[in-house]
C-alpha cells in the first residue's frame, strides 16, 4: 500500500489493523467439508500431521477442512504463532507439477490459481506459512521450494530463486495478500511436499507410528500400530466433514486433546497386553485335546514372536507384514478347507498340519533371510490366541 493513495488518519488506522486469529475467523468457504467424497489422501496426510504433533510439541494445533485443507499451527517461541496452510493435490495429473499448473485460474478469474489462493491465506494474527503436498513430483524450476525452508539452496538471492520469483511476478504481476505481502514472502515461505501416493503414506505413517512408540519406551505389535491408526484417521475424517457452524472445537484438534485421546487408548492397549498371556491360546489348545508341553511351547512361542514383533533390530517392517501375511493366508486355507470336509483331521493333527505349513513357508524363504519358523509359529499361536484360528472342530 502507498502512503498517497490515504489520507494520514486512515493510512494510520490501516496499519494498526487488528488481525483475527484463525482460531476465531470463520472460514472465507466450507466447500470442503460438504465435498470430501474420496479424500482418503488427504486423510492419510492429515494423519501422518497427527503424529507429528504427538512427537513435536511445537506443533500445538491443527485445524481440518477449515482455512484450508490442514492448518499447522506451530509455537517456536516467536512473538507470533505460526499458521502453516496447506493444500493438498491428491488427484492431479500423472504429470511434473509446472509454473503453470501453480498460476492457472479457472474460468481466468483472479484470485482462483493454486498460488493466488495460497498467498491469500496470510490474512489473520498469525504468521503465515504455506505447504502444497503433491503425489507427484515438480519441474526443475520450483524444485527449491522442496528443499526445507533456510536452506541455503532455496535463498531468495540465489540464481534459482531470482529465476522462480520473476517468472510468478510475471505470471501473477502485483498479486498481494491482505497483509501486503506478495511473491517473495510466498517463495521464503512455502515448502513443496512431494508425498506420493496413499500406499507409501500409509507406510510412512505406520513407521513413523512404530518409531515414536519405541523412542517413548512403548513398542507394540503391528496389529496394534494398525488399530490405532484406524482410529487416528476416524479422528481425522471426523474433523473434516465437521462444519465450522456449529462443530468449530470437532475442526480444530490441539495437542492437548491429543495427549488426552492417546492416553486413553494406550490404557486400553495396556488392559489387553496385562491379560494372562497365551490364555485364550491355551484354552484353544485344551479344547482340541493338546495338552502338556505341546501347550506350554507353544504359549512361550507367542512370547518370543511378541517380543520380536515390538523391536525395529529383529527385521524389516514391510518382511515383518509379508511373513504375517502368509501366515494368516496359509491357516485361512486350512481353516476353509476343514470347514468344506476336505480336510477330515481331529484337534492334534489338525495342529500338527498347521505346524507343518509354517515349517514349508519357512523353507521356501530365499536363504539369505535366514531362520524364521519360530516367528511364523509364533504368528500362528498369535492368531489362535486371537480367537481368529481354532484346532478343534467346534464353530466349523
Amino acid at each position: 500500500m502507498r502512503r498517497g493513495l490515504l489520507p494520514e488518519d486512515e493510512f494510520i488506522a490501516a496499519d494498526e489493523e487488528v488481525w483475527p486469529s484463525i482460531d476465531n475467523a470463520a472460514p472465507s468457504e466450507e466447500g470442503g467439508p460438504i465435498a470430501r467424497k474420496g479424500f482418503n489422501y488427504q486423510d492419510e496426510i492429515a494423519v501422518g500431521f497427527v503424529l507429528e504433533m504427538l512427537a513435536n510439541p511445537q506443533l500445538v494445533k491443527i485445524h481440518f477442512e477449515t482455512h484450508d485443507d490442514l492448518v499447522l499451527v506451530w509455537d517456536i517461541g516467536a512473538p507470533s504463532r505460526i499458521a502453516e496452510f496447506v493444500q493438498v493435490k491428491g488427484s492431479e495429473a500423472d504429470k511434473l507439477w509446472s509454473i503453470a499448473d501453480l498460476c492457472s485460474r479457472k474460468k481466468q478469474a483472479v484470485g482462483s490459481s493454486i498460488f493466488e489462493k495460497s498467498l491469500d491465506r496470510d490474512q489473520h494474527d498469525e504468521t503465515a506459512r504455506f505447504r502444497i503436498v503433491t503425489l507427484r513430483p515438480v519441474v526443475s524450476p520450483l524444485k527449491p521450494l522442496t528443499y526445507e525452508r533456510g536452506h541455503e539452496a532455496r535463498a531468495l538471492s540465489c540464481e534459482e530463486m531470482v529465476a522462480l520469483k520473476s517468472d510468478l511476478d510475471m505470471r501473477m504481476p502485483g498479486v498481494q495478500s491482505k497483509r501486503g505481502h506478495g511473491t517473495g514472502y510466498w517463495l521464503d515461505n512455502c515448502l513443496w511436499d512431494e508425498c506420493h501416493d496413499e500406499p507409501t503414506v500409509k507406510e510412512k505413517n505406520k513407521l513413523r507410528l512404530f518409531k515414536i512408540m519405541n523412542d517413548a519406551g512403548h513398542p507394540l505389535l503391528w496389529e496394534h500400530l494398525d488399530l490405532l491408526l484406524d482410529e487416528l484417521r476416524k479422528l481425522v475424517k471426523s474433523a473434516g466433514d465437521a462444519k465450522w457452524k456449529p462443530d468449530k472445537e470437532k475442526k480444530i484438534l490441539t495437542r492437548q486433546a491429543l495427549s488426552v485421546m492417546w492416553d486413553a487408548c494406550m490404557v486400553r492397549l495396556t488392559k489387553v497386553a496385562s491379560q494372562p498371556s497365551g490364555g485364550k491360546l491355551a484354552e484353544k489348545m485344551n479344547d482340541a485335546a493338546l495338552t502338556g508341553t505341546v501347550v506350554a511351547m507353544a504359549i512361550d512361542m507367542r512370547l518370543d514372536y511378541a517380543r520380536f514383533a515390538r523391536t525395529s533390530r529383529y527385521m524389516q517392517l514391510d518382511e515383518a507384514e509379508q511373513l504375517q501375511g502368509r501366515v494368516k493366508s496359509e491357516v485361512q486355507t486350512l481353516s476353509a478347507k476343514r470347514a468344506a470336509g476336505s480336510l477330515d483331521l481331529d484337534g492334534p493333527a489338525f495342529h500338527a498340519l498347521c505346524v507343518d505349513r509354517m515349517d514349508a513357508i519357512n523353507n521356501s524363504l530365499p536363504p539369505d533371510q535366514g531362520d524364521r519358523s519360530a516367528f511364523l509359529k509364533g504368528c500362528m499361536y498369535d492368531i489362535a490366541d486371537r480367537c481368529l484360528l481354532r484346532f478343534d472342530r467346534i464353530g466349523l
